[in-house]
């Protein structure tokens, strides 16, 4: 899906990737550079609330370290 700048540096989303992504009028997105790849990604509104579960149901980091740490002080006494 190719996608032309304009003069002024405006592009044009596609309706249906608007619609896909739900990108409405008014939306803030951010332009990534990640290293020769631009990324146009929505900004987050209440990024705090909209990112609360998103590593629901994986392995906690830190109950796996207060585990490790656990077994260590059982070894040592």
């Amino acid at each position: 899906m190719g996608i032309t700048v304009s003069e002024k540096g405006w592009v044009v989303i596609p309706a249906e990737l608007r619609k896909k992504y739900g990108l409405q009028p008014g939306t803030e997105v951010s332009v990534v550079d990640y290293g020769g790849l631009l990324a146009i990604v929505p900004s987050l509104t209440k990024p705090a609330r909209e990112a609360a579960g998103m590593l629901k149901g994986r392995t906690s980091l830190t109950r796996a370290l207060l585990k490790d740490r656990a077994r260590e002080r059982a070894r040592g006494r």
